[in-house]
């Protein structure tokens, strides 16, 4: 699932940066359902959040309705990305309350 994610994401956007992380050990259940992404691309220049956003929701909507449960977007520019010297945050472990726990 990760393969196909930075696969669908680097051929639908012209990306600087990608990183695609599974993020499932992090959750209850460890199944390969939670990534995070960090997109770079000067295609986000003058886009708001929920633009860039919807942007790559749509380029994964496919594995978003049928494999992944989660996925954490961090979507910049170049130079927002230069301005938090090349990082994305960190997510926080998860918590519990799966509804199949």
């Amino acid at each position: 699932m990760q393969t196909q994610i930075e696969q669908k994401l680097a051929a639908a956007i012209a990306c600087k940066h990608l990183h695609v992380e599974n993020e499932s050990h992090m959750h209850a259940r460890g199944e390969d359902s939670h990534f995070k992404v960090t997109v770079v691309s000067e295609q986000f220049s003058g886009q708001r959040l929920l633009q860039r956003h919807r942007a790559i929701n749509e380029v994964l909507a496919d594995e978003l309705r049928e494999h992944i449960h989660a996925l954490a977007i961090h979507a910049y520019t170049p130079e927002e990305f230069s301005e938090r010297q090349g990082q994305a945050p960190q997510s926080p472990n998860c918590l519990g309350g799966s509804k199949f726990d």
